[in-house]
């Protein structure tokens, strides 16, 4: 694997603990900005919906602009972000705040994800991809508990300002470490990378995508009230808890990541399978301390378990535009942030409780599993033939089986860095 995907892994630390570090601090935040719990939660949908708008629209804009000034750009403005949120004095311009960190972060993603899957193989984009996402594992792991400890001990500022730092590493990192990349001989057409939304499958991976995420995060996003208002447990064991959700997300990702470019489809099903029996149960025994404890740390594992496979499913369907195609797995990503909170928040609202938020979690990831079996009914009406490159040219491997894909369309192996420049 290529150092320069581990570095975008780093980077997207930084990136991840903002993006989910505010489901421990939407207490202290709705105290401090004198709003209720759910609509502090929008916080966390405007982040998402600044992800989903500003994904193609910045893949669009920065189509043929070099990658690395592009990345090193949108970290930038991604680090301002956080220190115009740390210094905000009212509800609306930390909202904005989050909005304009959103875009930045949904370009980088898309652009990183562009660049990592052209540095490897056509049968590797699921480690490359799970590299990436590993560092939104160990955001979760680190980033998020420490996020909510500052929180808790120093005001909810003090973890926008840890995030701003962390991008300042982040910046460094990529200034140094990620070479110079040449844009390509042909230019990319926009024209032609649209084309990809005339396909099926890549409407079916975007359904899926967004109904899987936004299961997960539809309770995730309410965990902290849900851990101390019904769970009973003390304040302090949030910051656990969330570790213990980030540790399970490694585990998922570690996991996940290499099995998923041999059995993609069966990762996606018993993934997202997973996903609702935990959110199931959670709902029925969030009164007891010990089993929502478990549950997050199983919530953490299955939800990230099928990131992997559902990053390289995108790829595979719309290979022939890799640009679009990251930036469309953000945007589907981030849908169900945005629909999954938000959803949480309305159940919230209707007095139905925090635990409610894992039933409505579930029916999101339920309609996720149908959506499954309809792209791997079409994927067996017509097989996949993928070409990969070996010592001796390429050898052509069939996605015939039920739960053993790796692309819906022919498509080349990605070139390695020495052998092309990524697009």
């Amino acid at each position: 694997m290529p150092v320069a995907v581990y570095i975008l892994g780093l980077a997207v630390f930084a990136l991840g603990t903002s993006e989910f570090m505010l489901s421990g601090l939407l207490p202290p935040i709705a105290d401090d900005m004198d709003v209720s719990i759910p609509r502090a939660g929008l916080l966390i949908s405007a982040f998402a919906i600044g992800m989903v708008i500003g994904a193609p629209l910045l893949a669009v804009a920065t189509l043929r602009l070099p990658r690395r000034t592009t990345l090193i750009t949108l970290i930038t403005v991604f680090g301002l972000g956080q220190v115009a949120g740390a210094l905000a004095p009212t509800y609306e311009i930390l909202f904005a705040s989050r909005v304009v960190s959103a875009f930045a972060c949904a370009g980088f993603w898309a652009v990183g994800a562009a660049v990592a899957i052209a540095m490897v193989p056509v049968n590797q984009r699921a480690r490359a991809m799970a590299v990436m996402i590993g560092g939104l594992s160990i955001a979760n792991v680190l980033g998020v508990p420490a996020g909510a400890f500052l929180g808790d001990n120093f005001g909810w500022r003090s973890a926008f300002w840890a995030v701003g730092a962390a991008s300042a590493i982040a910046l460094v990192g990529v200034l140094t470490l990620i070479p110079r990349i040449p844009l390509p001989a042909e230019k990319p057409r926009l024209k032609r990378e649209l084309t990809i939304y005339r396909d099926r499958q890549v409407w079916l991976s975007i359904a899926v995508t967004a109904l899987a995420a936004g299961g997960v995060f539809c309770a995730f996003s309410y965990l902290s009230p849900l851990l101390t208002d019904v769970a009973g447990l003390d304040e302090g064991w949030v910051p656990t808890v969330l570790g213990l959700f980030g540790l399970g997300a490694l585990i998922g990702t570690a996991i996940g990541g290499r099995v998923a470019d041999a059995h993609l489809f069966g990762v996606l099903l018993s993934g997202i399978a997973a996903s609702t029996v935990f959110l199931v149960t959670l709902a029925l025994f969030a009164g007891t301390a010990a089993v929502a404890i478990a549950l997050s740390f199983l919530l953490g594992v299955s939800a990230f378990y099928t990131a992997p496979a559902l990053n390289a499913r995108m790829f595979n369907v719309a290979g022939a535009a890799p640009t679009l195609a990251g930036a469309t797995t953000t945007a589907a990503f981030n849908l169900g942030n945005t629909g999954g909170p938000w959803l949480g928040g309305t159940v919230i609202d209707l007095d139905l409780g925090y635990a409610s938020t894992a039933w409505a979690g579930a029916a999101m990831t339920a309609v996720a599993i149908i959506a499954v079996n309809a792209s791997l009914r079409l994927h067996r009406r017509t097989p996949s033939r993928v070409v990969t490159a070996s010592a001796g040219g390429t050898s052509d491997t069939s996605g015939t089986s039920g739960t053993s894909d790796t692309s819906d369309t022919a498509t080349p192996a990605a070139p390695s860095a020495a052998a092309a420049p990524p697009p």
